[in-house]
């Protein structure tokens, strides 16, 4: 690498390059600067981010690669970040309509609103730690909210039941999202008279 001094070009020392290169080499093994909590809080060097301004902002850069890792990306700068869970949170949701008229909206901890459809789809994984529903809505690509508890009770309570399938859905934005399946339970004077 060619530099310019006093008018002379140099070469960059060896040692210079040298440790340059040693210090991004050791970056990747280091604890990302930057790290969002499972309850979605953020945080720098181990302390929280208290300015939910700055924390928008910082929302606004965030990418995840293909790989699952996900990091700041600006014109001059990628800082790592890590995540526990999802970078959102879903806190609120409202229903407008109803049947295949209805859509979904959510509100994120950050005031991002989006509606549940082909480009913000609904999915639930089970936690493997629980055995509970995880429920999630993409908020843009590869980032993606958990869907706070209460909420998700109030898309149980907004969802419709495929008997045949043995399955709880939502509809928004004329899609179909798969909420769980469900077992018909027989009930007790049933289950004591097969005895």
């Amino acid at each position: 690498m060619k530099s310019i001094s006093n008018g002379r070009p140099y070469d960059t020392p060896k040692e210079i390059a040298n440790t340059a290169r040693e210090q991004e080499g050791n970056s990747s093994n280091a604890e990302p600067d930057f790290r969002i909590a499972r309850d979605g809080t953020w945080f720098y060097h181990g302390s929280p981010i208290l300015r939910k301004s700055l924390v928008k902002l910082f929302s606004t850069v965030l990418k995840c690669g293909s790989d699952g890792r996900f990091w700041l990306e600006t014109p001059v700068e990628r800082v790592e970040v890590s995540v526990e869970d999802a970078p959102f949170i879903a806190v609120s949701a409202t229903q407008v309509g109803c049947g295949v008229n209805q859509i979904i909206h959510f509100r994120t901890n950050l005031d991002e609103v989006v509606e549940a459809g082909p480009e913000h789809p609904i999915h639930v994984a089970v936690d493997p730690d629980t055995g509970q529903p995880a429920p999630y809505v993409i908020i843009r690509p590869g980032l993606e909210a958990l869907i706070a508890r209460s909420v998700f009770y109030d898309l149980v309570l907004w969802a419709e039941e495929d008997t045949a399938a043995g399955e709880l859905f939502l509809q928004s934005k004329q899609i179909r999202f798969s909420l769980g399946r469900f077992v018909e339970e027989k009930n007790q004077h049933d289950a004591n008279s097969s005895g």
